[in-house]
Formats: structure tokens, C-alpha cells, sequence
């Protein structure tokens, strides 16, 4: 199926170097949830290289540190990966957890330490469990502690044949089922940006809402069409992604060096600002702690698959939420049963399910535009079961990362999670 898909996919590549160089970064950062400076001071490659990923896991490398007892979990899909979770079962304190236990899923190219790089009183998986929640962290596929499959090596292609449908399939009821398992409780939800794509996906088939007791949606990500960012829309209309999986590129890894010399030329070719790369992506973000900077080039960005790459594209291009396009209908045929990829309705999430939608109005990424598209799609829903909160100066980022995210989403996210 990977080679046909590949075929099927294959365009003629007809941009000059150019717009070839500006495309590629804009889509490497497509729905990424990353909120630190990629460049600082004209640097690239050389900022990464003097901040190496940590070898420890992410309990002893940003949890533990700050004085949290903290738990790594393996959990194995019903398709063989086997994901990396964290548990952060006390307060700083020592205090025990009185309050039902919390799920937080990040978003593309990133990983759980979204959730940890603040300091304890800016960071949501800190503050929740100092105010007594049993905090659970998943990390997703092919992240950097969650590339073990009991079959295949992530060195393997077929390894990385998938798209967000398995996070929506596999991933995401493994977590959710382990952390029942562990705790005897259902759990709430947080999800950031792809990290509201694969919940929404997954209640629209009615799939979780019954082992969750509600679920919060930071920066959604469901209708992407109105993405206003020129660059990433040029990204997926110009097949950038199915070019990459053509050229044999499974494995879409920021990291890489090439990556890196692509981001350099980038800005001394065309003049850019590479003080702040982020900006033109996820929107300007209003209130970052500028002390991450580091522990987030010491972490950051992940890996994903290059399939699901394309399967986001395809979302900007149609303007649809639905499964994973193959591109020719006999491929549909084979795999759906039908010759176009069935559709995620928004309008079929059960309207009793409590929801807590908070979105900003700089952000270049989920965009008030699509954000109340999918919005307009819950009109049903009960209203005293859907909170939405719209927040005029956040972008994409800030929401995980702004250090007064806690005063104005974390504090009323608890209050709504206190209602369920």
C-alpha cells in the first residue's frame, strides 16, 4: 500500500529552489504546537547542537526536577506501537490527588513536555495536580519516548505508515483505557491543537465519550480551510508533503540536518527575521515565557510521520474533516469501502458530552473563522454541557506555553472540570 500510495501521490516538483525552501519550513510547522523561538540571534543548527536532547525520560528530565514524584508508563496499541505515558500522582506537596484524574494529549511535533517546560505555577500539568488532580501525559507515536512497537523498528517504513486516523483508532483509547485501568476512574481530557483534532475525530463516531468525563479543546484544530498563514496554505496547496512521501521521506523529523540547513538558508537568502520564526505559523503570541527557550531546544520538535503530514494538507485543500485520502478511488474502495474517505461529522458528537472550547483571535492556526465553523457544527449541542471561551489577543501558542495562561485558561478549565 506505501508504494502505490507514493506513486498515486507523485506530482511533477516545478518550483524553483526558492519557494521550494519557503514552502518546506511553513509546512514543518503546520498545526505545530511549538511556542519558543526555533532561531535566536540568526542561529540555527549551532542552537540545537549546544542544547542535546536529554537521554532521561521526561519524569527525570523536567517533572522530578522541579520536586514532583512522577511515574513512566508503557502503554501498546491494538496495532503494536508502544507509547511512553508520565504520572504526576501528588501535588509538589506530597498531597495525594482528591479529584478524578486528567489526560493532556499535545499537539504535531511536539511531545508531552508541552505540558512541563513552564515553571510549576505556568505549566497546566503542574498546576492541576498541586490543585489536586491525578495528572496522566501521553505521548504520541513516533515521538522521541514513544517509537517501540512490538514488530517493527522505527527504522523500519512501514513503521511510519500512518496518519492521525491511528492516533484516532489506536493511540488514543490505549491512553485513555490505561489510565481507567490504573485509576478505577474516567478520566477528563486536554487536548492542544492535533491533540483536539483526534478527540473531536474520535467523538464523532461516538468513540470515548463514555469512558470520559469531558474533554477541554485549547487552539482546535477541526476546519483548517480559513488558515490565514499564506505560507502553510501555499504548503499544502502545492503538495509539499506528497512530494517529501514521492522522494522517499517517511519520516518528517525537524531535527534532521538538512531541516535545519533549510531554516538557515532560508533566512540569509530571503532576509527574514529569525529572531522569531513562530509568528508567521501559529500567529503572534502575546505572552511567552522567554526562559523556556532553552529546555524547549533541549526537547523539541518531535517527529511525525510524513503521511500525516499529507493527511493534514488535505484537510486545508478540501475543507473537510474526514479519513485519510488515498487518491484514487479503487484505493478508497479497497480500504473505506466507498471512493471517497468517509467524513468526521462535528454534528454527531453526542450533545450531553461536556465540552470546554477555548480559542484566541491571533491565532494563524486555528482560526476564529474555523474555529466557529466547527462551532456552528455543535449548535445542538446541550448548552449548559459546551463552555467557549475566545481569548482577542492569543495565538496558537500561548495557550500552553503564555505565562498568564494560567490566571485566564487553566483556573476556569478547573472550574468547568469541578462542573463534571
Amino acid at each position: 500500500m506505501m508504494i502505490v500510495l507514493g506513486n498515486c501521490l507523485r506530482k511533477r516538483m516545478s518550483m524553483n529552489s526558492t519557494i521550494s525552501i519557503v514552502l518546506f519550513l511553513a509546512f514543518l510547522f503546520f498545526v505545530s504546537a511549538t511556542g519558543a523561538r526555533s532561531l535566536i540571534n540568526g542561529q540555527s543548527h549551532t542552537l540545537f547542537a549546544r542544547f542535546p536532547r536529554a537521554a532521561d525520560g521526561i519524569c527525570a528530565a523536567m517533572i522530578e526536577t522541579w520536586g514532583y514524584v512522577c511515574e513512566e508508563h508503557k502503554v501498546t496499541t491494538a496495532d503494536g506501537y508502544i507509547l511512553s505515558m508520565q504520572r504526576i500522582p501528588a501535588s509538589r506537596s506530597g498531597a495525594k490527588p482528591d479529584k478524578p484524574p486528567v489526560l493532556l494529549q499535545h499537539g504535531l511535533l511536539m511531545d508531552a513536555m508541552t505540558w512541563v517546560l513552564n515553571p510549576p505555577d505556568q505549566s497546566l500539568a503542574f498546576i492541576l495536580a498541586d490543585n489536586g488532580y491525578d495528572v496522566w501525559l501521553s505521548n504520541t507515536r513516533g515521538t522521541k519516548y514513544s517509537r517501540g512497537h512490538t514488530s517493527l523498528s522505527a527504522f523500519d517504513l512501514a513503521y511510519w505508515d500512518w496518519s492521525w486516523d491511528e492516533l484516532v483508532a489506536y493511540d488514543l483509547p490505549a491512553v485513555v483505557q490505561h489510565v481507567s485501568d490504573q485509576t478505577g476512574q474516567k478520566p477528563h481530557y486536554v487536548g492542544h491543537s492535533l491533540g483536539t483534532l483526534v478527540a473531536l475525530a474520535a467523538f464523532s463516531k461516538n468513540g470515548l465519550v463514555t469512558a470520559l468525563r469531558s474533554a477541554a479543546l485549547l487552539s482546535p484544530i477541526a476546519y483548517v480551510n480559513q488558515v490565514p498563514s499564506a505560507l502553510t496554505k501555499g504548503a499544502a496547496h502545492a503538495f509539499l508533503a506528497e512530494d517529501l512521501y514521492w522522494l522517499g521521506v517517511q519520516e518528517l523529523n525537524p531535527r534532521e540536518p538538512m531541516v535545519l540547513e533549510v531554516v538557515e538558508t532560508l533566512c540569509t537568502s530571503l532576509g527574514l527575521d529569525c529572531t522569531n520564526l513562530m509568528t508567521p505559523f501559529t500567529g503572534p503570541n502575546c505572552c511567552l515565557n522567554s526562559s523556556i527557550t532553552s529546555p524547549f531546544l533541549d526537547h523539541e520538535l518531535q517527529p511525525t510521520a510524513t503521511k500525516n503530514a499529507i493527511h493534514l494538507s488535505q484537510m486545508v485543500r478540501q475543507g473537510s474533516i474526514a479519513k485519510f485520502d488515498y487518491g484514487a478511488p479503487g484505493l478508497n474502495v479497497e480500504r473505506y469501502g466507498q471512493p471517497t474517505p468517509p467524513v468526521y461529522e462535528m454534528a454527531s458528537i453526542p450533545h450531553e458530552f461536556p465540552l470546554y472550547v477555548s480559542y484566541g483571535g491571533q491565532d494563524q492556526l486555528s482560526d476564529p473563522g474555523d474555529v466557529q465553523t466547527l462551532l456552528d457544527s455543535l449548535r445542538d449541542h446541550n448548552s449548559d454541557q459546551l463552555v467557549v471561551q475566545y481569548r482577542e489577543d492569543y495565538a496558537h501558542a500561548d495557550f500552553v506555553f503564555a505565562v498568564n495562561a494560567n490566571q485566564i485558561v487553566y483556573y476556569p478549565l478547573m472550574a468547568f472540570f469541578g462542573r463534571n
